[in-house]
């Protein structure tokens, strides 16, 4: 038997990359077919609902100390952590379902309640953890982020063999989703035992995205850096000052100690060496994740067109040749303002062809706002064309990109951006003058082009969502599935992907301290460099009647196909625990 533990913070709700990942790849049939037990697990959150829902809506709970259910034969197992640890335990089941391929599954999840743990345990357990990674907790003591999953660590190891998922018959391998699982898998790896393997699944480098968020020269200083400071023998302290105060890196710091590291992109693995020394033998293989892969006919997605352009009518006065979209996240690391650039230059050549576009973004960065304040907002400014800073409408990130939107829109005759800052896209979230027919998937299926221009991007699940269903993808160099287009491609130009290289400064030879010295003024000149280059190659490329569509709808499957979930699980995921489990097979234990 084998286990695979996944480690997170959506054990029970898909939030963003995580879950996105989850889903993919454990309703792959590579991965149902090992026929893996697989258990997902994560803090428990105040406030995930009463005993029918705390594992969300298509959760069973089986075990529940809060609740006072037992319906699981491992009760009594369970009971016993729950004393020893005095921690609460949420048992059961949830299900997957996967839109592209139907494919269902319910893996097991396990919430634990850290709010009342046995505190000498835990100071036990963060001497350990500064005893053999030299990581300090006293440091971090203000974050309860970082409090959280250290005390979930040594609990979760104990409720794994409560369940009969860890043993001498039942090998356990900690997925750590992100910095989230590391003290479970540090757990994992001081556990006496031997029945623990451990796998840190890189999303992200932490403290990388922050510095290249924070810095004036975003992407175009920090991958250079990277690159001169590496071939000098420099590595991140070095060039940027100390991380250490961060708990996410010293976490994400110590997982050079693990069997093995996923790395979602090049970049990701690029920057994990970038940490320091400990990790040029650390086992880091590149593990893209998978894209939906999904055939549909050009009438199906000439329906999904006619549905945003309905909605762009509906809004502008005007029905556009072309839907662009945008979906992503309201932060700085997504880059929004490049998509102007790239329009900036493209709505003139528009012009002269007497052609039009409307750009959906749809992006926020707070939670779901309440239907009713849509409603009421549609009413009295016109939104979403039209939007009031402040409570319900604007928070200060997406003003400040308003900001940029409102003057593109004045300057702009053949194309119009509209800011949708409420994610969902039908009408019961998104107003009364949205069609009363769209659907999310209508965003995905009917869009010409999908921007996704990030500054820091580990690899970009959304930037590719719209490939399979025939959608020009432009995307960042820096994104991770930039290198998975690159590698099924063999690095040939394609109708259905744009690579936008912001970080090539040419022949110049620049060293550490002038890369440093990088501001907005210089980085904005770039960026409209390489906003032109991409602009031309739309043109190029966009569809100019039904054959052109067609044609983009069968290279964007064939495409998505070789990048699907199906092909990461067989060809990474499954290999690299298949490897580690040869390289340190379990040790029984009398």
């Amino acid at each position: 038997m084998r286990t695979i533990a996944h480690v997170t913070h959506e054990a029970v709700q898909k939030i963003g990359g995580i879950g996105a990942v989850l889903e993919g790849l454990l309703t792959s049939k590579a991965y149902r077919d090992q026929n893996y037990r697989s258990i997902l697990i994560g803090p428990y959150f105040a406030g995930q609902g009463g005993p029918d829902h705390r594992l969300g809506a298509s959760g069973e709970v089986l075990y529940s100390s809060m609740d006072g259910i037992t319906k699981h034969p491992a009760s009594e197992a369970l009971d016993s952590v729950r004393r020893h640890f005095h921690v609460g335990i949420i048992y059961g089941h949830r299900t997957f379902s996967n839109p592209h391929n139907g494919a269902r599954v319910s893996p097991e999840v396990l919430l634990i309640d850290i709010s009342h743990i046995d505190t000498n345990k835990i100071n036990n357990f963060k001497w350990q953890l500064w005893d053999a990674y030299g990581i300090d907790s006293s440091q971090y003591e203000d974050s309860w982020e970082y409090e959280q999953y250290v005390r979930l660590a040594q609990p979760a190891l104990a409720i794994l063999r409560a369940l009969d998922a860890a043993g001498p018959d039942n090998e356990c391998v900690i997925f750590s989703h992100e910095f989230m699982g590391m003290p479970t898998a540090l757990a994992g790896q001081l556990d006496p035992s031997g029945f623990f393997r451990t796998v840190f699944y890189a999303h992200e480098v932490s403290c990388m995205r922050r510095i290249v968020e924070q810095h004036a020269g975003h992407d175009v200083t920090f991958y250079n850096v990277l690159s001169a400071a590496m071939q000098n023998g420099h590595y991140v302290d070095d060039v940027f000052g100390s991380q250490d105060r961060y708990f996410r890196h010293a976490l994400v710091k110590a997982s050079a100690q693990c069997n093995k590291i996923f790395a979602v992109g090049d970049y990701v693995a690029k920057e994990l060496r970038f940490i320091g020394p400990d990790f040029a033998e650390a086992d880091i293989d590149i593990t893209y994740n998978g894209i939906p892969s999904e055939s549909i006919t050009l009438k199906e997605k000439g329906v999904s067109q006619s549905h945003l352009k309905d909605y762009a009518e509906v809004l502008l006065g005007d029905r556009p040749d072309y839907v662009f979209t945008h979906v992503t996240r309201c932060v700085t690391s997504k880059g929004l303002w490049r998509n102007i650039r790239v329009l900036e230059h493209l709505e003139p050549a528009f012009r002269k062809q007497g052609k039009s576009a409307v750009l959906f973004v749809l992006s926020t960065e707070v939670p779901s706002r309440d239907p009713n304040d849509i409603r009421a907002m549609e009413r009295w400014w016109r939104w979403p064309v039209a939007h009031r800073e402040g409570d319900p409408d604007l928070s200060g990130g997406e003003a400040l990109f308003y900001q940029g939107v409102q003057e593109f829109n004045a300057r702009s005759r053949q194309i119009k951006i509209v800011y949708v800052n409420q994610f969902g896209w039908e009408r019961a979230l998104c107003g009364n003058r949205m069609p009363a027919n769209m659907q999310f998937a209508d965003i995905r299926r009917g869009s010409d082009v999908e921007f996704g221009q990030s500054i820091y991007e580990p690899f970009g699940i959304a930037q590719l969502e719209s490939l399979t269903f025939g959608g020009i993808c432009v995307i960042s160099e820096v994104c991770g599935c930039a290198g998975f287009v690159d590698r099924v491609t063999g690095g040939q130009q394609v109708p259905n992907v744009i690579i936008g290289d912001y970080c090539n400064l040419g022949s110049v030879d620049m060293t550490e301290k002038e890369l440093l010295a990088i501001d907005r003024e210089k980085r904005d000149s770039l960026e409209r460099q390489v906003a032109g280059t991409i602009a031309k190659r739309l043109l190029e490329v966009l569809p100019r009647d039904d054959a052109s569509t067609e044609s983009l709808l069968v290279s964007g499957y064939a495409l998505a196909q070789q990048m699907s979930w199906e092909v990461v699980a067989k060809e990474n995921v499954l290999p690299g625990v298949e490897a580690i489990c040869r390289r340190w097979p379990r040790v029984h234990v009398a």
